[in-house]
């Protein structure tokens, strides 16, 4: 008689509740975690401008190129910081004291390029400031 029970060789069982639960706390953790920022694009109606008539009064042309490039009057102006425009818009301004200035920019000019010429307007005291357009076919 043989009264050693053999013993069956089971497979081992895997809990798979204890592995759920640190899944759904990780999830939670996640879930807390995240900011839920969301990038918004403005619906914007940029404005149309009305064209009017030019004055045809004295006036100080200053016109930018696409690559910003300034000329004052037709010549020039070297070395361009705000100081250096300031100041040359400052003596166009001395010899004509009742002269408006317009600014004649190219359609790829730089914005920084048409703040400075209006911030060295804003230095020179020249108060009357217009924007040269062309007219739509």
């Amino acid at each position: 008689m043989n009264f050693r029970h053999r013993q069956a060789h089971d497979e081992p069982e895997v809990n798979l509740i204890p592995l759920i639960d640190v899944l759904l706390v990780i999830l939670i953790f996640l879930a807390a975690s995240t900011s839920f920022t969301q990038t918004r694009q403005l619906p914007i109606a940029l404005p149309q401008a009305q064209a009017q008539a030019l004055d045809t009064g004295p006036a100080l042309e200053l016109a930018i190129s696409r690559d910003g490039q300034y000329a004052l009057n037709g010549h020039y102006v070297d070395n361009v910081t705000p100081d250096t425009l300031t100041a040359a818009l400052r003596q166009a301004a001395i010899e004509h004291p009742d002269a408006a200035l317009r600014i004649d920019a190219d359609g790829q000019t730089s914005h920084a390029a048409v703040v400075l010429a209006l911030e060295a307007a804003r230095q020179a005291d020249i108060r009357r400031v217009s924007f040269l357009t062309q007219s739509r076919p």
